[in-house]
């Protein structure tokens, strides 16, 4: 596995704070990670690849507004975090994106940061986000995290080091808290604290990142599909360096796997799955892991009952529609599902080959192919859109399938 994606894009926005040099080790070698260290290169961050991890030269919150756009595709992720990075850089900072992205929430993160003195312009016709910096200076803010966590984690993130102490509420539920939770791990291991107090997060004026070595998880979002292909074609399958304690959401979908009828083994670091039994449909909260629900699906088309997914409303504003794209391109294949307001049933029915369009949705991609290991004659269409997060994934996908043919 690929180190995970969500996991380095926290860690190089640490380092790229903090004072000194910082190494991060099994880094996320995806594209939406090439553009997060792009852009912190282009504000005055120096950060290279060596090896399989990564190198930054943090300036301690010491930016500079680049002469020209900083791109960031599709990549939500990065333009959110490093919107508030902006924040802090002398000059104004422009970010492009695609016509997607120009769809994607926004606004709950530029209103929080209007709140606390910065001046962000959102050009949804050019997807094009002006931040006018150098005025980010901490304070108290209140930001919906309905539509996406990342809102609260960007404000976080680049909090540290300003001169006021920050107090963030965030009112009402929070999709994917467990992302939240992630970068309040990462950011105590850059030497940073964060209080939470029941809605409120808290960062003391006098924090600051210290350069650190840090070790990368192997990506949980990405392992969701070699697992999924191990309860679809009988495994096992084994991924090394997946911490039992993982810091990461998507690691809960091995939990969901047992309750479909796999068996998981854990030895130190490595977890392998391999199924037990007819696989069962279940009836799935998957709020706290959305990225796994790809793997999910996939699954569910081979169970024994219907699965039913449910509070996962917040999967419409991802790299497609994920919810009504997935639905309608399973259905070409003959697939029964039906897209309720939060979720989806899946009812498992014969299925038969097609030609199928990810809306250039890496984890859509994935889960046709992974479907593609039971049912022949899948074709997958635009599948170098995987390398949004898993550029390797056709190769292991091969190896499974030649051991698979094999055996």
């Amino acid at each position: 596995m690929p180190g995970s994606k969500s996991i380095t894009n926290r860690a190089l926005v640490c380092a790229a704070l903090a004072e000194g040099k910082s190494v991060i080790q099994n880094s996320s070698d995806s594209t939406d990670t090439g553009m997060m260290i792009n852009g912190l290169n282009q504000m005055g961050v120096l950060a290279v690849r060596s090896g399989d991890g990564l190198t930054v030269h943090g300036t301690g919150g010491r930016l500079y507004a680049p002469k020209y756009p900083i791109p960031v595709g599709n990549a939500g992720t990065t333009l959110r975090f490093l919107l508030s990075v902006a924040a802090r850089a002398t000059g104004t900072t422009v970010f492009e994106g695609s016509p997607r992205m120009a769809l994607r929430p926004i606004t709950p993160l530029i209103d929080a940061l209007t709140g606390l003195g910065v001046h962000v312009e959102f050009q949804p016709h050019a997807s094009r986000y002006v931040v006018h910096g150098g005025t980010f200076r901490g304070g108290a803010a209140s930001v919906s995290g309905e539509q996406s966590s990342q809102f609260v984690s960007s404000l976080l993130l680049a909090s540290p080091g300003l001169e006021r102490e920050l107090m963030l509420d965030v009112p009402g539920s929070l999709p994917s808290a467990p992302y939240v939770t992630m970068t309040i791990r990462v950011m105590n291991s850059f030497g940073v604290g964060v209080r939470v107090r029941d809605s409120r997060f808290e960062i003391s004026a006098g924090a600051r990142y210290r350069a650190a070595a840090y070790q990368i998880e192997a990506d949980a979002s990405s392992a969701t599909y070699p697992f999924a292909a191990a309860a679809l074609c009988g495994g096992p399958v084994a991924v090394p360096h997946l911490a039992p304690d993982s810091m990461q959401g998507d690691a809960g979908f091995l939990e969901v796997l047992q309750r479909m009828g796999c068996r998981v083994q854990r030895d130190g670091m490595q977890v392998a799955v391999e199924r037990q039994e007819a696989l069962r449909g279940i009836d799935a909260d998957m709020n706290a892991m959305p990225d796994a629900v790809p793997a999910l699906v996939a699954v569910a088309l081979f169970a024994d009952s219907p699965t039913r997914i449910r509070n996962v409303a917040h999967l419409r504003f991802k790299e497609s529609d994920r919810l009504g794209t997935l639905a309608e391109q399973l259905t070409q294949m003959g697939a029964d599902i039906r897209v309720a307001e939060d979720g989806l049933e899946i009812h498992p029915v014969p299925l038969h080959g097609a030609q199928l369009d990810p809306h250039e949705d890496h984890r859509l991609a994935m889960m046709f192919a992974v479907i593609g290991l039971r049912v022949p004659g899948i074709l997958v269409e635009t599948p170098d859109c995987v390398a949004k997060s898993y550029p390797r994934f056709w190769d292991e996908l091969a190896r499974l399938s030649t051991h698979q043919s094999s055996t």
